[in-house]
Order: C-alpha cells, then structure tokens, then sequence
C-alpha cells in the first residue's frame, strides 16, 4: 500500500471558551494516500472547510497529530508553515481569491516567482495555456468570467506541481455547466501531475467523481467509502 501523504490523528478544534466553546472538529483520524481523489462531504457547519484547514496549515488544531507529506504540522511555527505549504500545497478555492491589480499572468506567475523559482512567467504562461487561457494571460480578473478566474486560480495552484491539491467548493460561485467544466480541467489536471486530489463539497453527484467518499456531519467522520 502506498504511504499515507496525509496522517491525521484525533485532530480537534474549537472556537471560544467555557461556556460559549463549540467543538468544530471532534477527534478526526484520517489517512490519505498519495495520488488518491478523496472527496469531504458534508453539509454546511459540518466540518468540511475547518479539517482543510487545518491539513493545509491554515490554521492550528487545538489537538491530536497532523503529518503531511512526512512533516509534522504541530510542531512548525508559522513561517516553517508557510515553508512547508510553498511548493507541497495548492489550494484553491470558491471566491477564487486572484489579486485584482495583477493580470492573469502575473496571479499565477509571482508566487513561483517569491518561490525562487526561476522561470516562474514562462511556467505560468504554460500552465494558463493548459488552462485553456492562453489568449487571456494579459486581463485582469475583472476582465475574465468567473469560470475563466477559477482556471486562473487552477493554474495558479497547480503550477508549482505540488504534491497535495485542495479544492474547497470549487464550483459553488459557477453556474452548473461551467462547473461541470471546471471539475472536469481540475480532474484532468490531477491526473496529468499525480497530485493528491482533496476536493470539499456538499454536492454527491460532485463527491461521486472522486475514487473515495469521506462523509463528515457535526465535526465528526460518519462514513469513508469508496465511491460506487
């Protein structure tokens, strides 16, 4: 069997104190191997965007073991979190989050750049080309559709090849035939690198493309299958 690039082990989190704590994430054991699709479904509250988290070194547990990719999360600082995320983790997500004074180009391009990576805008220009966008490297997020800025924020996350890739409801700001297509580039992309494919939503059908099914409700796991 593969070895686990994702190890999680009675991870909890909370918000507030004494009387006003609301547990988030309840003791969660979670194992992912690498090159697995793994969707987190669940419904709104349930978890799902909190255990991305805390798995990408967003945010600290407040208990249990996290490694990834062999490095133990609970013992980096900040910046070593940082470190850790630059060139292992891409994430991308439903508000899409590109820079608006920077244009297509220049989102995928400066962060390989601060990276150190030495091509970064030749290696940006090809991975908005893969995208789809080869024609639009020069437009500015308010000059793209919402579609065309989620295939920037795929490029974006995609072009350092990491390891591990997060998608936390990917299509929820698309109408239904753009998602489609976009899960279906993100997919494809997944394949072409080999990365680890998280993807959080609360849509089965979306949940049911994914080689496993982890099912979350009330900050705990109720259910880990493989799709059918």
């Amino acid at each position: 069997m593969t070895e686990s690039i994702i190890d999680a082990r009675a991870v909890r989190l909370a918000l507030g104190k004494g009387s006003a704590r609301v547990d988030i994430l309840k003791g969660i054991d979670l194992a992912i191997r690498a090159g697995e699709t793994v969707a987190l479904l669940g419904p709104s509250g349930s978890g799902k965007s909190s255990l991305m988290a805390v798995l990408s070194g967003l945010e600290r547990a407040d208990g249990g073991q996290i490694d990834i990719a062999g490095l133990d999360f609970g013992r980096l600082d900040e910046d070593a979190l940082a470190a850790a995320r630059r060139g292992r983790i891409g994430i991308i997500l439903q508000a899409f989050h590109l820079l608006p004074t920077m244009t297509a180009l220049e989102n995928v391009a400066v962060p390989l750049e601060l990276a150190g990576e030495a091509d970064a805008f030749a290696r940006a220009a090809a991975e908005l080309e893969a995208v789809g966008l080869g024609h639009r490297l020069d437009h500015y997020p308010s000059q793209l559709s919402g579609g065309e800025q989620q295939r920037v924020a795929i490029a974006r996350a995609t072009a350092a090849r990491p390891a591990i890739l997060f998608a936390d409801e990917p299509t929820g700001n698309l109408d239904g035939a753009t998602g489609e297509t976009i899960m279906d580039l993100l997919f494809d992309r997944q394949r072409e690198t080999g990365a680890t494919l998280l993807v959080i939503t609360h849509d089965p059908a979306l949940a049911a493309r994914c080689a496993r099914i982890v099912e979350m409700r009330d900050g705990a796991i109720i259910s880990d299958r493989a799709a059918a």
